[in-house]
């Protein structure tokens, strides 16, 4: 089932439905070890899904598991000692101090690292004494952090991470996950926000209504687009015969609910044909950005849609 010798995980086929909606499609994946592999897509794509599944919390309907070298259908108690475990909602008893939590966690594995030293690499050391209803929600994910590595796991599974985080927040988890990568660790992460899989991913599978629609690292499926140049403005009150007119002379263009989003490969020739047109239609291009595709663009462009739409 496994052609690629470096990879730490593989799946084929996975599948899981509820009732009649169909969450998981069957999907086929493998993980480099040492990597950072995302899934990466809106909300109720199937991520958080396939990635309970993997971490043994709940069963698939079908499909193969690889991992660390056995094949399984479900996640044994055995393989649950090496993988580490962020969930998206870690619930921690508020009036336990913050070593204690740490502690109470090391308790449930064979194995673990020492107190001070997890506290250490989440950079919480100052707050080992503080309860944990006294911690902002960087720090309280920072907690989590922690206790997904107590055990010293090869494979971390980050479950949308850094929802809800200001970008300050948001930054200090990244500098964690780069670290833990630099240190060979291998980390499964799901995230519907693009820049963050820009910035952490060797590979990303774009997933959408439980199904793998496009993958690769984040340079290749935007260079999927062409050489292209994407030019954005604010449009929600352009007149219909004027949007018309726009569309013929882009056939490219996306109309979105505040904005007009235009690809083109010739930026010198398209701007001026933008230019022109705005001077032709009395319309004044308001917000105007000029960039690269990112991921954002390659969603938009197999779905029709933003991934947070």
């Amino acid at each position: 089932m496994n052609p690629h010798e470096d990879a730490l995980l593989s799946v084929h086929e996975l599948k899981k439905a509820y009732g009649s909606v169909q969450a998981v499609k069957g999907i086929s994946f493998f993980v480099r070890r040492g990597s950072v592999f995302t899934l990466l897509g809106p909300n109720g794509a199937g991520k958080t899904t396939t990635l309970e599944i993997l971490e043994g919390i709940r069963p698939a309907d079908a499909g193969v598991i690889e991992l660390f070298g056995q094949r399984t259908q479900h996640i044994s108690s055995e393989l649950k000692q090496r993988i580490g475990v962020l969930l998206q909602d870690s619930n921690f008893e508020p009036y336990l101090k913050v070593r204690e939590v740490v502690a109470l966690f090391a308790s449930f594995f064979d194995r673990s690292l020492s107190v001070d030293e997890i506290l250490e690499k989440v950079s919480l050391t100052e707050k080992a004494g503080a309860l944990v209803r006294t911690l902002s929600g960087g720090q309280k994910q920072r907690l989590a952090v922690g206790v997904a590595l107590i055990n010293d796991p090869e494979l971390v599974f980050l479950d949308e991470p850094t929802t809800g985080l200001d970008p300050q927040a948001r930054r200090n988890l990244w500098r964690i996950f780069q670290t833990l990568q630099d240190a060979g660790k291998t980390l499964i992460l799901t995230t519907h926000y693009m820049e963050e899989a820009e910035e952490l991913s060797n590979h990303v599978c774009i997933m959408d209504h439980g199904a793998i629609i496009a993958e690769g690292s984040p340079a290749e499926l935007a260079e999927g687009l062409g050489q292209a140049t994407i030019i954005e403005f604010r449009a929600e009150d352009l007149p219909d015969e004027a949007g018309e007119d726009l569309a013929h002379r882009f056939p490219d263009l996306k109309r979105r609910k505040r904005s007009i989003i235009l690809n083109t490969r010739d930026f010198t020739g398209g701007m001026e044909e933008l230019l022109r047109w705005s001077r032709e239609q009395a319309f004044i291009l308001r917000n105007l950005n000029v960039r690269q595709p990112n991921l954002e663009d390659v969603f938009l462009s197999l779905t029709g849609r933003r991934l947070r739409e």
